[in-house]
């Protein structure tokens, strides 16, 4: 790794002229460097670029909301209104999150003033999130950009259209197939979102009422934003043994994308629960022959081997679902239909990891969070399954879910196309430090991987697999979205009983040109913008 004094040395003009005055004329002066301004330099800092490249010690100059100089600024005659010396610390491209429930942090209603700053992600050096995942993105795309405009928000957001919201709209919570006429209702919606600036098509083919959809209705809806350039993202069908399997699941996402002809992403891959811990390597392989075949397939991971869900969506069986809570609550108490239910339950809650693998973390009264579905059962004196059906005649509640191997996690974090998330959601520390876990356990502590791998998996990968123009990198021309955090400092303070801590370590962050932590600390600012995809030529006339 250079060093800027070494560069500079090279650069400044040395001259040494033991010769005869008559020739001393030779030696022309140096030429004067012309000023160049520009509004913020980062001085002397650890920069790692958005790539796999190994990093090199270089300043970065920002002038509105591009990066206009990345080198020698000194050398380069760089002067700049802020200048900030950042040795020792990285400096590295904005992180982007590919898989995050901001949607509700940017609502027009929401009443807190601080909530659009969405400081959970900025403190950690996010500067771009995705929603509208799990197939939960209205297809009101412009409407939900704009929203984010005219609040004013922390990060950069992007958009999905989902198929759950589309479903809903037009079929409701039924199990039923759509017949032609609804159909071409969905289309439309899907096709409106992605005329609106939608990324792509997301899907939740866990939930319902999505699970009672077939592969077929999930490509002809896919198609719409295949036809305009968008991609495939999905929370697969079975991340476990619930129906397909966690294997027959990646295989349906795979169909999907070569009947579409669209790159393919799977949502916070994992192997979920007792029965499927170690196919990690079966889900590598059936991935890399994909690609192999020439479908682009990625994937986004959170570092945890906690998913975090509600209680009725890991242990109810989806049919016990059709109709909405009302039907729910009604069958449960139904003897015949209780039964049943009960029974799929208790299959359930073994598959996840029994009673104390499950933890209640929100949406429920406070006095119970904190407890594992184990401490309810012993409380209230029933079994852990009965325990769990008063919780959901409470009105349910958030779980964390303890359901997946160390081994898994790591080997699905060492591939080339899986990149960091965190499904940031209430209740889970992920929301709160999950880039900052990845890097202090997994890259300092454990050495899993790099520091130029977490960077890239965090940023360049990203961009380059979502469709992000001129970010996920620092390049001259590109958008000014830059992280400078301390190698020694970045880490969690978040924890599953006490979720809600924002992380440590970050010095500064930049979004498009602008401060959004400066010095540690936030600054209020939200500079972030809405980001629309550009549908293909001819498809939104």
């Amino acid at each position: 790794m250079h060093t800027l004094s070494q560069l500079r040395k090279r650069s400044s003009w040395q001259v040494t002229c033991a010769i005869p005055a008559a020739l001393l004329a030779g030696c022309a002066a140096p030429v004067e460097q012309p000023v160049k301004e520009a509004d913020i330099l980062l001085l002397n800092g650890i920069v790692y670029d958005g790539s796999l490249s190994e990093p090199v010690m270089a300043d970065v100059a920002i002038e509105d909301d591009r990066i206009v100089f990345v080198g020698d600024a000194e050398g380069a005659g760089y002067k700049a209104a802020t200048s900030l010396d950042v040795s020792g610390k990285v400096v590295a491209p904005g992180f982007i999150d590919p898989h995050t429930h901001y949607d509700r942090d940017i609502v027009p209603w929401s009443q807190d003033p601080e909530q659009s700053l969405i400081l959970p992600a900025i403190m950690q050096g996010v500067t771009t999130v995705f929603v509208g995942v799990d197939g939960s993105g209205h297809p009101a795309i412009a409407e939900t950009l704009s929203n984010a405009d005219k609040k004013g928000i922390g990060p950069n957001v992007a958009a999905y259209v989902g198929f759950g919201a589309v479903r809903s709209m037009v079929l409701g919570y039924s199990d039923k197939a759509p017949d032609a006429e609804e159909l071409i209702s969905m289309k439309k919606l899907v096709g409106k979102g992605m005329c609106e600036g939608a990324f792509g098509f997301s899907t939740g083919l866990f939930y319902s009422p999505q699970s009672y959809s077939t592969k077929d209705e999930v490509i002809t809806l896919a198609g719409e934003a295949a036809s305009r350039g968008g991609i495939y993202d999905s929370h697969l069908r079975d991340e476990s043994s619930y129906t397909v399997g966690l294997q027959g699941a990646v295989q349906e996402l795979i169909d999907i994308g070569h009947a579409t002809s669209m790159p393919v992403h799977i949502a916070h891959i994992k192997a979920l629960g007792v029965d499927v811990h170690g196919e990690s390597l079966d889900v590598i392989g059936l991935v890399e022959k994909a690609q192999a075949s020439g479908l682009a397939v990625t994937a986004d991971q959170y570092p945890w081997i906690a998913s975090g869900t509600s209680i009725s969506a890991a242990l109810l069986p989806r049919w016990a679902q059709v109709g909405g809570e009302a039907e729910m609550l009604a069958r449960l108490q139904d003897a015949e239909q209780g039964r049943e239910i009960r029974k799929a339950m208790a299959e359930n809650l073994r598959r996840r990891g029994g009673p104390d693998s499950l933890l209640l973390s929100n949406r429920v009264k406070q006095d119970l969070i904190g407890k594992t579905l184990q401490d309810l059962s012993e409380e209230w004196g029933l079994d852990p399954v009965e325990a769990a059906v008063k919780v959901l005649e409470m009105g349910g509640a958030g779980v964390a879910s303890f359901n997946q191997s160390e081994d898994d996690v790591k080997r699905f974090m060492k591939q080339a196309w899986v990149m960091t998330s965190s499904d940031a959601s209430a209740g889970h520390p992920r929301k709160y430090a999950s880039y900052a876990t990845k890097y202090a356990k997994y890259v300092k502590q454990e050495k899993t991987i790099t520091t130029a791998e977490f960077v890239h998996s965090s940023t360049g990968l990203a961009a380059d697999s979502l469709g992000l123009q001129d970010r996920g990198y620092l390049k001259e021309g590109y958008f000014a979205d830059v992280v400078v955090f301390s190698p020694e400092d970045y880490a969690p303070r978040a924890t599953f009983l006490d979720p809600e801590i924002l992380s440590a370590g970050v010095v500064d962050v930049i979004v498009n040109g602008e401060f959004a932590v400066r010095e540690g600390e936030p600054t209020g600012l939200s500079p972030g913008r809405g980001l629309k995809h550009t549908p293909l030529v001819g498809t939104c006339d």
